[in-house]
């Protein structure tokens, strides 16, 4: 009996979906030719593939139809003789006979492998990208990420968020990412941006009374593209008013869960809670996976009065690598190179053995030194150690980039484990004429409890802005934002900004601010990352129906194209060779 999902005009179920329970039944299917093999003169078995996976149609007669031709096949479902049952296939106990079959279209001999019998290069498959989607792995990953904007959706939905869609032409917006720019034909100069984030639109929401925004949007960042990073990308983009960061927590954590469920039939426990300096101190970053342990351990005090000049610094970091002793001195070497690209003065390695310590640097190390060395993290013979020196932050991240590449799993690899991570600085530095940047945007609230250390040490000011890590993947960051002017006037002043250079860059906001803005705050996270990790996919070209390549190139259309100098003209714009 067919289900009212399944049948249209042309078929009754889907190919994937007959089992034992239909024999008997005579219906119609249709799909793509997966595979055609002949049985003598007049016999051929023919898979009929579409997004459910394959039916066996015997069909007697010639029938002229090869690989992926498009049919219509009309069958009775019955029971495969015996000895010819496929236990790897869902279908694999029933076969369709007494077939009637009816060519839709017909098709060329395709330029990759579909069926995933063998396994095309990137290039061709990102050039016909529309045959790549047939693929069984890219169905399921295109359909799981379905799934979960329609959870994150009635995850808000039932939360009382208002869908609010925003321009995609836009004024240009003090993130800090290089945007996308539009020439406008009526305004000739003059030109749009494509939007980093609906960050200012939504905020301007919360000032129009929508206390409860949520977007799934599309974003355009001109940046350098890798394995989590597109030009263009989707984010599930929130804000709400009369809102603490707990309340945040609350609506995102519902959400993300429920997404979780809807991709994997699983519901993870509570995600978990740390700080920033938490994070760097105990992970060596500000996004930790936390799937596996090698945490970080702090030997500064044991190594205060050191003899070991390599290990003479503010801050000595040291990470237990398990089983790590086998490790080549190459490796060690490559590893030794690592940490001091990442800024580091060098590394130093001590091999567990059975007999004690194995290093060059053993005969610096005074007894106690060794026996700290010898118990991190209780290290055990056959485990290798590697130590860090330098100031804190320094010492941290490259201890962290190593643990990262020593032990992190694959990202097929469960569990899932989520964090919050919270009280990241507001400012991340000093620029080159000597004033603080923000680290997240100049409407990011500080910390209530560092306010009054705003302009007499603001490097040491924290914010009420935060991220959400799942397996080591930033998924997203938000914030809770200035409301009030008087201390919007204070982070202006911090960041060396003139009212006049304020107002130009957000007048709009500001000016809307002036006519009662009540307290809000948001959050953003990558709908594309977190289909990735869901899938199991390293890269998130996987999850996204038509990405571009590396170099930023869409093979299938040949995007980016020249354009008619008619139409440049329109917009007042001319090309100028380039450069050799």
């Amino acid at each position: 009996m067919s289900t009212p999902s399944e049948s249209t005009a042309m078929r009754d179920r889907f190919c994937g979906t007959l089992r034992t329970s239909d024999v008997g039944t005579r219906l119609a299917v249709c799909g793509w030719v997966a595979k055609r093999r002949e049985h003598g003169e007049h016999l051929a078995f023919v898979d009929l593939r579409d997004h459910t996976g394959l039916i066996q149609c015997v069909i007697d007669g010639a029938v002229d139809v090869h690989s992926e031709f498009v049919l219509r096949v009309t069958g009775t479902v019955t029971v495969r003789p015996e000895g010819t049952l496929n236990p790897h296939l869902g279908t694999g106990e029933v076969e369709l006979a007494d077939c009637v079959v009816e060519v839709l279209a017909t098709a060329e001999t395709p330029p990759l492998s579909i069926g995933g019998r063998v396994e095309s290069d990137e290039q061709v498959r990102l050039k016909w990208r529309f045959l790549d989607l047939r693929q069984d792995r890219m169905q399921k990953n295109l359909r799981l990420r379905a799934r979960i904007n329609s959870a994150i959706r009635a995850a808000f939905d039932r939360q009382g968020f208002c869908e609010v869609e925003t321009p995609l032409l836009w004024a240009p917006t003090p993130e800090g990412a290089r945007e996308f720019v539009i020439p406008s034909r009526h305004f000739p100069g003059s030109f749009y941006v494509l939007p980093q984030s609906p960050q200012l639109a939504k905020q301007l929401l919360m000032v129009a009374g929508f206390d409860r925004y949520y977007q799934i949007a599309r974003c355009m960042r001109d940046e350098d593209l890798r394995a989590d990073r597109q030009y263009e990308f989707t984010q599930l983009d929130v804000e709400a008013s009369f809102v603490t960061q707990e309340d945040v927590f609350g609506f995102v954590t519902e959400a993300v869960l429920d997404a979780a469920e809807a991709a994997t039939g699983e519901r993870p426990g509570p995600i978990e809670r740390l700080t920033w300096f938490e994070c760097l101190d105990r992970f060596g970053t500000d996004k930790p996976d936390l799937r596996f342990g090698m945490e970080l351990v702090d030997l500064t005090e044991q190594f205060a009065a050191t003899e070991a000049r390599a290990l003479r610094a503010p801050t000595v970091k040291a990470m237990r690598v398990p089983g790590g002793a086998d490790l080549a001195r190459a490796r060690l070497d490559a590893m030794t190179e690592r940490a001091k690209q990442l800024g580091a003065g060098g590394l130093a390695w001590f091999r567990v053995t059975e007999s004690g310590l194995d290093s060059p640097l053993l005969k610096f190390l005074s007894d106690e030194e060794a026996v700290a060395v010898a118990r991190v993290d209780d290290a055990v013979p056959g485990d290798l150690v590697l130590a860090v020196a330098d100031v804190h932050a320094v010492a941290c991240r490259a201890l962290g980039a190593l643990r990262v590449a020593l032990g992190s799993p694959p990202v097929a690899q469960g569990p899932h484990r989520y964090c919050w991570v919270t009280e990241f600085p507001l400012f991340e530095g000093l620029g080159a004429d000597g004033a603080p940047l923000s680290a997240h945007h100049p409407f990011t609230m500080p910390h209530p409890d560092d306010l009054d250390r705003l302009e007499s040490d603001p490097l040491s000011v924290r914010s009420q802005s935060y991220d959400l890590v799942l397996n080591g993947w930033e998924l997203g960051s938000g914030s809770v934002r200035i409301h009030r002017g008087d201390i919007q006037r204070r982070v202006f002043s911090v960041l060396r900004m003139t009212d006049e250079e304020a107002e130009q860059r957000f007048g709009f906001l500001l000016g809307a601010f002036r006519y009662g803005a009540p307290p809000h705050a948001g959050f953003a996270f990558g709908i594309d990352r977190l289909a990735a990790i869901f899938a199991g996919e390293e890269n998130i070209r996987e999850v996204i129906a038509f990405p571009k390549t590396q170099s930023g190139a869409d093979l299938m259309t040949g995007a980016p194209t020249p354009i008619a100098a008619s139409q440049l003209a329109e917009v007042g714009i001319e090309v100028r060779p380039s450069p050799t």
